[in-house]
């Protein structure tokens, strides 16, 4: 069998992957595949109730009855299941069906139903025609003045319960986007322009209406603005016409369309900061007197937000741009669900037959999905219809769906925890029709119970809970076989737990304050004073546990005679550690598996050479001053301190090569000795020299002639200094006198 034939095996396989099993509850939230024996007697004594849950073969292949074994069915019930409406001559036809569904299905199990979408022929239309007013639309506002006939004769093709309103945006009125000039704010066109009105962000023109005759009216009172940069506030006015439902006159069963027509790009979200703006979009409602009045105290909303709010309203936007920014508003449709970009004409004559050719894209393609799904909850769209998208886990497409033709899709919902009514909605985008499903999970048995309280299956002291003893107070054990006497509950229970753990491992029950452990799924006990040992999980060699060459007692392999290591995998030998003066790993290690393991720095292959010891000439140094020449620290308790650990030999010329020392000892003499270590960790041969070098003694004569003739040469300079001092003074005086004499005139005497 191929790895990739073993893999396919183990997906298809029913596996029940357990933990902690005490109830079953536990056993029907640990996966898909478990289910639970509520048979009696079909645990042996001492056997944990965990063996209880397996799968179905499993269990019926250990002996349980198979309508003894319990697994939750999933169950789904239709609450509401409107039929489809043909036409759109009811007040609220119905599209989607069912309407509403309740589903209880097992934590990990999927629940398949199917959805049916059928749209009504004649059903209402309202369209919100948006302009961009800037000046560069100033030829096309002449055209849109003489739609309104044409436009509402395309919508009559569609339905007889056609609406159309109108609104307009330029940008906001700040700088750098608006020149604030309070003249250039009150005619921002060219002074050659009369027909010109003051700047504004959005404003709301006309409700919808019916009537032809006001539309025209309203949008011939129209005049152009302006502003001072090429994107213009489409989102905003795109927002604010999404969430000012009620002053725009929104339908509630209709199909909601915002045509909107620049020949510009669109300011976003982050753009406000230009005019210093940085109050974010809070995606509410805004309108006074049918303008947009945070148009310059709130930012532009993002594609996100506005793209939420136009799904949550069920809006379908086009985009009736000129071909300078198609591709903008193509990567915009791209993030905006159920939208359509348009080409206009130069003049916008053609905005009628496109508007009727989006709708009708629109229209054709039906998406299913969903809003608010539950964590843990995953939904799959399969479309059934002629052309139909890929399933999928969000979102599932059919295309080309003609009116009155009836389509569906089969949605699987799989939950992968345990909840209890948890809703979703289920919805096709751009409709008002909805389905909600409310989400439980099966995650405990369902038991039909006996309810005797002293039933002889628990020695009468307690009562049968899914085929498990549910002990009266007092009584504790598989059958309730063991009265606690005075000690309380608490107090038993603590006696077979290790260091305040888990009871027993978790491998057998406390029966009266002593454990009484499990067997092993393969048969054999788990044993000791807590079960806390098992003859199974030993290390393996040769995919044989121990070898084969042992036996595993209590996770360790106990090996037989002539072999060793974790898992017996050597044979007994000492071969491999021998040195070459015969001795194992020098008597610094052990020898295991025939290799040496050597103590804390030695190194291996034999463990003769230490890298990380302390250097023994520095270390050994006191121990052979004392043995050699009878000085230093240890020289009172030389024999108790050095000669277990040092064997020497006083030599003229040394002999040992391995490492030769020079240290200076407590006399300042230099001694220089060689060391060889010898079998163990602390065995040295020392070779002294007999001969130290010890410095010479200092001159005492010397040393007092220098230090008189030190001190007579210090006098000597001193009175030259004094002396030179005094002359210096003396030759300035007699100068200072010379220059007194020189200025003194004397009287001559008659």
């Amino acid at each position: 069998m191929t790895i990739t034939q073993v893999f396919i095996y183990m997906m298809i396989k029913e596996v029940c992957s357990k933990s902690v099993i005490n109830s079953c509850g536990d056993c029907i939230r640990s996966g898909k595949y478990c289910m639970w024996c509520k048979q009696l007697n079909f645990t042996k004594a001492g056997e944990q109730d965990a063996v209880r849950c397996d799968t179905q073969t499993q269990l019926i292949r250990r002996g349980c009855k198979r309508e003894e074994i319990i697994s939750p069915e999933n169950n789904l019930k239709i609450v509401q299941g409107d039929s489809l409406s043909t036409l759109s001559n009811q007040p609220e036809p119905v599209q989607l069906s069912p309407q509403k569904i309740s589903l209880r299905q097992r934590s990990g199990h999927s629940t398949t139903f199917s959805v049916s979408f059928k749209r009504a022929e004649g059903y209402p239309v309202d369209l919100y025609y948006l302009m961009d007013l800037s000046y560069s639309m100033k030829d096309d506002l002449k055209n849109v003045k003489e739609l309104g006939k044409d436009l509402f004769a395309a919508l009559n093709t569609i339905t007889k319960y056609a609406q159309i309103g109108f609104g307009a945006f330029v940008d906001k009125t700040v700088l750098p986007y608006t020149n604030i000039n309070k003249e250039k704010l009150l005619k921002p066109c060219d002074e050659n322009d009369q027909h010109c009105q003051a700047a504004f962000g959005y404003r709301h023109v006309l409700n919808m209406t019916p009537s032809e005759d006001e539309f025209k009216n309203k949008v011939t009172e129209q005049s152009i603005s302006g502003n001072l940069d090429s994107p213009e506030g489409s989102l905003d006015a795109m927002m604010q016409a999404a969430v000012c439902g009620d002053k725009i006159g929104w339908r509630n069963s209709s199909t909601r369309l915002i045509v909107l027509t620049t020949d510009a790009g669109f300011h976003m979200a982050g753009d406000g900061k230009l005019a210093g703006i940085l109050e974010p979009n809070d995606k509410q409602c805004y309108m006074e007197n049918n303008l947009y009045s945070k148009s310059s105290e709130m930012d532009y909303p993002s594609v996100g937000q506005l793209a939420m709010q136009l799904e949550k309203n069920n809006i379908q936007p086009i985009f009736a741009v000129t071909k300078e920014v198609e591709n903008v508003y193509k990567q915009l449709s791209k993030m905006i669900p159920k939208s359509e970009v348009g080409v206009l004409s130069s003049d916008s004559k053609n905005v009628v037959q496109l508007i009727k050719s989006a709708y009708n894209r629109l229209s054709s393609k039906v998406t299913l999905t969903h809003d608010n799904l539950p964590a843990n909850v995953r939904v799959v769209y399969t479309p059934k219809c002629d052309h139909a998208g890929p399933p999928g886990d969000s979102e599932g497409v059919c295309d080309n769906v003609r009116v009155g033709q009836e389509i569906s899709f089969d949605v699987t919902v799989t939950a992968t925890s345990c909840m209890e009514d948890k809703s979703f909605t289920i919805r096709p985008l751009g409709i008002k029709d909805t389905l909600t499903v409310t989400l439980s999970t099966n995650c405990e048995c369902q038991c039909v119970d006996p309810q005797n309280s002293s039933h002889p299956h628990c020695t009468g002291k307690g009562q049968v809970s899914c085929g498990i003893c549910s002990c009266s107070e007092g009584s504790i054990g598989q059958f309730c076989e063991c009265s606690i006497g005075a000690k309380d509950e608490r107090t038993l229970r603590a006696s077979c737990q290790r260091q305040n753990g888990t009871e027993c491992e978790g491998r057998g029950d406390c029966v009266c304050g002593r454990c009484k452990c499990h067997t092993t799924e393969s048969g054999s006990s788990y044993h000791g004073d807590f079960c806390e040992c098992d003859d199974e999980h030993c290390e393996k060699f040769l995919n044989k546990l121990c070898g084969g060459r042992g036996k595993c007692n209590c996770g360790k392999c106990e090996c037989d005679g002539g072999y060793e290591g974790s898992a017996c995998q050597c044979r007994v030998s000492e071969e491999g550690c021998r040195t070459l003066n015969n001795t194992v790993c020098y008597g610094r290690g052990t020898c295991k598996c025939n290799r040496c393991e050597c103590r804390e720095g030695y190194q291996n292959p034999r463990c003769q050479t230490c890298l990380g010891c302390t250097d023994p000439c520095q270390t050994k140094l006191n121990c052979i001053e004392c043995l050699g020449f009878e000085s230093g620290p240890f020289k009172k308790n030389c024999t108790v301190a050095c000669s277990k650990s040092i064997y020497h030999e006083m030599v003229d010329q040394s002999t040992i090569q391995s490492r030769k020392c020079q240290q200076k000892d407590s006399d300042g003499c230099w001694i220089k000795f060689n060391l060889d270590q010898l079998v163990g960790e602390d065995n040295y041969k020392a070779e002294i020299l007999k001969q130290r070098d010890c410095p010479e003694p200092p001159s005492v004569t010397a040393i007092i002639g220098g230090s008189i003739a030190s001190v007579a040469l210090i006098g000597i300079l001193l009175l030259m200094l004094i002396k030179l001092l005094i002359y210096m003074k003396d030759l300035k005086e007699f100068r200072k006198f010379e220059n007194e004499k020189k200025k003194s005139k004397w009287a001559e005497v008659r």
